[in-house]
C-alpha cells in the first residue's frame, strides 16, 4: 500500500503516475534551470512546454488539480524525447521516460491530441505498409531467411528513404562479413510514442518471436535500437538474440571499408556530423558514427558548436512531426541554420527520422543532407571492386 507523506495528495485522477511522483515533484519544485536545452520551448517560447512545465502540468493533472482534457494533455506530447533537459539536470532526471509514461496515462483516458490518435489507430496500416516495403527489397543478393544474423533496417528507413534501405543491405553484409535475413515488422516504436503501453507490449512480443532463431540483430535505425535495447525490458519482453548497431560493428571492422575519394566523389568542403539523439544521449554512442565517418572522409568530420552530450535535436523524435508539425519544422530549420553558420557543406546523420526531416528542410537551403548508411555502403563497394 502506497503511504504518503503528511499533507501530501494521492493522485487520484492518474493514480498509475503515483510510482512517478518523486520525478514529477522534482521538476515541479525546480528553478527551470534546464530550459534552455528543450528543443520544443526553444521554437515554441511557452511555459506549458518546457521540461518544468510538461511535467507539472502532468503532476496537476495526476493530482486532480487541472481538468482532464485534450489541452492538459498535449504538453506531454510536446517532447522528442531528445534526453536534453537530463543533461542539464542535477539529478538526471528522466523527464522523458515519465513523460512517456504520462502519455500511457493520458492516452488510456482518451484524450490523447490528435496526432498521437492517428497514429495508434492507424498502426495496422503502418504494419502493412512497412512489410510491403522491406518485401520489394527482397531480391538483394545479400538477403538469406536462414541467416544468422537478423538485420532490423527501421520503418521510417523502409518507407521514407528507400535508397537507404538498400545502403543498409549493403553495409551490413559487408561489415558482418555474410548475409543476413531483413525483418519486416515494425518494433512497435510508434506505439509507444502514442501511448498504448499494452498494444507496444504485444509488437514487442510479436518481435521477440521471430527473432528468437537468429543469433544477433544488426540494427540500423537507433530509435529501433534503444527500443530493443531498453524499452523491450522494460516491459518484460527480453530478446533470445543479442543487439547491435549496424555503426558498431562498423567501427570494429574499418579495414573491411575503403575509405577516401576512391568510393565516390572528391570529398572536398565540410561534412559535418549530427549526434541523433537515440544514438547519442539515448545509447551513449558518440565515437563509433565518428570513427567511420571519419576513416571513409580521411579526416575527422566537421562539428556542430553543440556536440556529443549537448548536441541539439533534430525535432524529427517523440511523435511530434505528428502532433505539432510545425514546432518539428522549425527546430529542423534551426539546425540547418545552424550549419550554414558553421560553414555549411553536407551534413550527415545516423537516425531515418533525423535525415527525412532534415532532408526535407535541408533542400530549401541547399544542404545535402546523407545519412552514414550511405558512406558505408561506399566503402563496401569500393572494397568489393
Amino acid at each position: 500500500m502506497t503511504r504518503f507523506r503528511p499533507g501530501q495528495r494521492p493522485m487520484r485522477a492518474l493514480p498509475v503516475l503515483e510510482p512517478r511522483r518523486r520525478e514529477l515533484e522534482t521538476c515541479v519544485f525546480c528553478p527551470k534551470l534546464c530550459r534552455t536545452a528543450c528543443p520544443v520551448s526553444n521554437a515554441d517560447p511557452r511555459e506549458t512546454v518546457t521540461p518544468w512545465g510538461k511535467m507539472s502540468l502532468s503532476w496537476m493533472v495526476a493530482q486532480g488539480d487541472v481538468p482532464l482534457e485534450r489541452a492538459t494533455a498535449a504538453p506531454a506530447w510536446a517532447c522528442t524525447g531528445c534526453f536534453a533537459c537530463r543533461e542539464l539536470c542535477a539529478h538526471r532526471n528522466p523527464v522523458t521516460d515519465v513523460l512517456l509514461e504520462a502519455r500511457g496515462a493520458l492516452s488510456g483516458r482518451g484524450v490523447a491530441p490528435e496526432g498521437a490518435r492517428r497514429a495508434l489507430v492507424g498502426f495496422g496500416r503502418h504494419e502493412a505498409r512497412t512489410r510491403s516495403a522491406a518485401r520489394a527489397l527482397g531480391a538483394h543478393p545479400g538477403l538469406r531467411e536462414s541467416a544468422r544474423d537478423a538485420l532490423l533496417v527501421g520503418c521510417a528507413y523502409l518507407r521514407g528513404a528507400k535508397r537507404e534501405a538498400g545502403h543498409a543491405i549493403d553495409a551490413a553484409t559487408t561489415v558482418t562479413g555474410g548475409p543476413v535475413a531483413l525483418v519486416e515488422s515494425c518494433c512497435g516504436l510508434p506505439l509507444r510514442l502514442g501511448g498504448d503501453r499494452l498494444a507496444f507490449r504485444g509488437a514487442a512480443h510479436t518481435l521477440a518471436r521471430a527473432l528468437a532463431r537468429h543469433e544477433r540483430v544488426v540494427v540500423v535505425d537507433a530509435g529501433c535500437a534503444q527500443t530493443l535495447r531498453q524499452a523491450y525490458p522494460a516491459v518484460g519482453v527480453p530478446l533470445a538474440p543479442r543487439v547491435e548497431l549496424l555503426v558498431e560493428i562498423a567501427a570494429r571492422s574499418l579495414s573491411r571499408l575503403t575509405p577516401g575519394d576512391a568510393v565516390g566523389p572528391p570529398q572536398r568542403g565540410p561534412v559535418r556530423w549530427h549526434d541523433p539523439c537515440q544514438l547519442g544521449r539515448g545509447l551513449g554512442l558518440y565515437d563509433p558514427p565518428r570513427a567511420v565517418l571519419g576513416h571513409l572522409l580521411g579526416r575527422p568530420p566537421d562539428e556542430f558548436e553543440r556536440r556529443r552530450e549537448q548536441a541539439s535535436c533534430s525535432g524529427a523524435g517523440g511523435l511530434l512531426p505528428r502532433t505539432t508539425p510545425g514546432v518539428a519544422r522549425a527546430i529542423a530549420d534551426a539546425r540547418i541554420d545552424e550549419h550554414a553558420r558553421a560553414g555549411g557543406g553536407r551534413l550527415v546523420t545516423a537516425c531515418a527520422a533525423s535525415l527525412l526531416s532534415l532532408r526535407r528542410q535541408g533542400r530549401r537551403a541547399g544542404v545535402l543532407v546523407e545519412d552514414l548508411v550511405t558512406w558505408i555502403a561506399r566503402g563496401a563497394r569500393g572494397r568489393a571492386a
